[in-house]
Formats: structure tokens, C-alpha cells, sequence
């Protein structure tokens, strides 16, 4: 059993909720860091969508001197196939399948559920989406890997293997090289997936085109 629920910020339609976005923030960022992008995306007023953005946990960060911030899973190294600690990516896992079935008890269904995520958020979505086990209303991967470099994750759902995936990445990227982000996409068109690559002339960040681009691609899955 996980301890606590993850502390969040949700965003509530004027309507009632039947869809929801769970969209995870990047390394020392916190939900507060994506939150005010709702406004931003230019949804009809009467959308039905539910935003939550969680807070991963405090815990020391390898390649940070071992300062503590929040964090989805430690980074040990620069190097992809190195990168991630994966009893980190698992127990965070956990924990967002759990508020994902929150979100199916309260009487949103898996499949009017889009996890979404930035950077080490991003990883995890991809992560998490492609293991879970009910079928999602898509992934949304933003200036992300794959947390087991060349590979794709073991155990991978079936329930997921025609969900709708998103994957952004900017050209200019320094902190996640798009060339990681290809190598998840190369992997994920190999292997058959429902993804859909679109790059950015940006740095490790979103830009406003982007958004809207994110925005339409929502609109599809969650409100057509």
C-alpha cells in the first residue's frame, strides 16, 4: 500500500467533470509549474475537463549534488541508458495509477483519461500509460525518453496498444537531447503504436503554438 495520495491542484469545469487530464510537472517543479496553462489552451467554456496536476515527492537527486526536490524518480546519470533509477519510476508508477483510479471511482472512465507530462513527468506518462491496464484516452509526452533507453517497457498493456500518444519535443532541446525522444518514437512506430511526433524550434520548454497544437489534439480525444 503507497502512504499518502499524491498532493495535487485540480481545475474544475464550470460543468460537470467527465473527462480528465493528469498532467505531471518536470524535475524540482511542482503541479503549480503547468497549472496556469488551463486558461492558455483556449477550451470552450462549457468543457467538461478535469485538471489535475500532482506534486511528485521530495527526495535527493544524484546529478543535482544530491539536493532535495521534487522528483518523480532520482537521475543518476546524463547518460540515457543510465539516467533513470527505476525503482523510482516504479514506486511513482503506483502512485499515479492510483490517481488514476481515483478518478475511475469518482465515475470518469479510464478511457476519458489523458496522463500527460513534461520532461521527467513526461517520461513517467509514457511509462505508466503504456503499462496500465484499461484503456486510456491518450498519452501525452512532452520533451521526453523512454526510462528504459532502447527498449520498450516490459509488460507493456494491450489496453493501451492503439491509445492515441502525442510526443513534443524541441530541436534545440539541452537538457533531454531530441534524439532521445526519437529513439522512444522509433520504438513506439516499430512496435505498431498510435503515435504522433511533432518537434519545435524551442529549447526544454512548450511554446504557445504548441499549445495550441496540444489544445486540438485534447479537443479530439476528450470533448469531439
Amino acid at each position: 500500500m503507497l502512504a499518502t495520495p499524491l498532493e495535487r491542484i485540480t481545475l474544475e469545469p464550470k460543468s460537470t467533470a467527465t473527462t480528465c487530464v493528469i498532467w505531471l510537472h518536470g524535475l524540482g517543479d511542482s503541479g503549480a509549474g503547468f497549472a496556469p496553462i488551463v486558461p492558455m489552451l483556449g477550451l470552450p467554456e462549457n468543457h467538461s475537463i478535469r485538471f489535475i496536476f500532482p506534486h511528485a515527492p521530495e527526495q535527493a537527486v544524484t546529478i543535482n549534488q544530491g539536493a532535495v526536490m521534487r522528483s518523480w524518480y532520482d537521475i543518476k546519470s546524463m547518460d540515457l541508458h543510465n539516467r533513470a533509477d527505476m525503482t523510482g519510476v516504479l514506486t511513482s508508477e503506483k502512485r499515479v495509477q492510483a490517481l488514476i483510479q481515483e478518478q475511475i471511482d469518482s465515475g470518469i472512465p479510464a478511457k476519458n483519461i489523458v496522463l500527460a507530462g513534461f520532461s521527467q513527468g513526461g517520461v513517467l506518462s509514457l511509462f505508466t500509460g503504456l503499462r496500465f491496464e484499461q484503456s486510456l484516452a491518450g498519452i501525452l509526452a512532452l520533451s521526453c525518453y523512454l526510462p528504459t533507453a532502447d527498449t520498450l517497457p516490459e509488460q507493456c498493456s494491450a489496453a493501451n496498444a492503439n491509445t492515441p500518444i502525442l510526443q513534443n519535443h524541441g530541436t534545440h532541446d539541452g537538457v533531454v537531447p531530441i534524439s532521445a525522444g526519437k529513439i522512444a518514437n522509433d520504438l513506439l512506430n516499430a512496435a505498431k503504436y498510435n503515435v504522433t511526433w511533432q518537434s519545435y524550434p524551442m529549447e526544454h520548454s512548450v511554446l504557445p503554438e504548441q499549445l495550441a497544437d496540444i489544445s486540438a489534439w485534447l479537443q479530439a480525444r476528450l470533448l469531439a
